[in-house]
This record gives C-alpha cells, structure tokens and sequence, in this order.
C-alpha cells in the first residue's frame, strides 16, 4: 500500500463533517462515486475535479502540477468503479469479476507517479505529473492491497445506511465501523435508545 495511513475529511449533506481512514489509498478513491445507485456521489465530473481529489488524498499532489486529461478522468473512473466491485466482493465473500481485475491490470500498465526525497527526508513525488501516472498508482495500490497481507480484512462499515469500505488494519482484526465519531457513535446512540426504552417500558 502506497502511503501511511492518513484519511481524508469527508461532508456529508446530512451531518458534521468526520475523519474517514479506509487505511489505503485505493480505498480512499472510493470515495469520489461509483457504480449503480453510487452515481448520485459522483464528484468527478472534470479533469480538475480529480485533480483536487489528489490534492486531498494521502498522496497529496499540488493539483496545479497534475496535468489531467477527459480520457485520462475517463479511466480514472473506469478503474474506480472496478474496485468498488472488487472490494464489495472481497468484503462479502465473492471471487473477483474477471473483467474488473483486467481493468485494474491495464491501469496499472502505466508509468506510476515516481517518489524522491524532499529536503527534510520525507517521501513526495516528482512534479509535473498527468492523470495516468495518478491512475497506475492507484491501481498498483489495488494490486498490493488485494494480494497483500491484508486482503481478507477488507470490509464494509457496518451501519445499515453507509456504503463506505476499509480494510482492517487493526490487531485483533474487530474495526465495525468507517469512523466510530460517525457511524459507531450512531450505534452507540441507537443501542442506549433501545435499552432506555425497554427499562421505561410498562410490565403487565
């Protein structure tokens, strides 16, 4: 996987805005839209659109320097919708759709972005770069996810009303939720309602 965990700052329309870890940059991607009914999340509706996204991801490209084809976003979307087919199929126990593994493996054909040294020691990657070298990085961190030591931990949150995936990176291996401020303090929420309502609740 490409980056430390870092996350990103999601704003739903219903709530305050949380700190959404999925633990890899894949996963994170995921966040943009999607398949089916994931369409009304669309964001990436231009090529700078997906600049910006890169700008905020765990890679953190200054989207000024990421030149962005419509053919490059094209692809982009392409290989997101195949991991958010592949990574619901590995969190509910399906085998991987052949064609959605082909449409990684072309991504991922691609130069990738290329890391170097910034002056403080840290890891940052060579600018300019485009879209595709963005895309084979993303799809690299598919391939090293989904056969890495980490491929049977990818789950989905466990709220009834979030479609958010992550892989568990913890150690008993236990994480329910995408983010416990968010759909874990719900639950929290629903369970203590259900218990007051019990105890309140007349004995014949």
């Amino acid at each position: 996987m490409t980056e430390p965990a870092t996350g990103l700052v999601l704003h739903p329309p219903e709530g305050t805005s949380y700190h959404f870890d999925p633990g890899t940059l894949c996963l994170e991607f995921l966040t943009t839209g999607g398949p089916g009914a994931l369409a009304r999340h669309e964001v990436l509706h231009e090529p700078g659109n997906l600049a910006g996204w890169l700008a905020l991801s765990r890679l953190r490209l200054d989207p000024s320097r990421v030149q962005i084809t419509a053919d490059e976003l094209l692809r982009a979307r392409r290989l997101r919708d195949a991991l958010w087919r592949l990574a619901r199929g590995r969190a509910q126990g399906h085998p991987d759709g052949p064609d959605d593994l082909a449409t990684v493996n072309d991504a991922a054909t691609g130069a990738p972005l290329v890391p170097r040294f910034a002056p403080d020691g840290a890891r940052v990657w060579t600018l300019p770069a485009t879209g595709g070298q963005a895309v084979s990085t993303l799809a690299r961190d598919a391939i090293d996810l989904f056969t890495g030591p980490f491929a049977n931990r990818i789950r989905e949150c466990g709220a009834h009303d979030c479609y958010l995936i992550f892989v568990d990176t913890s150690r008993p291996g236990r994480r329910r939720w995408c983010a416990m401020e968010r759909c874990g303090n719900r639950h929290k929420v629903r369970a203590l309602r259900a218990r007051r309502e019990l105890e309140e609740a007349p004995t014949s």
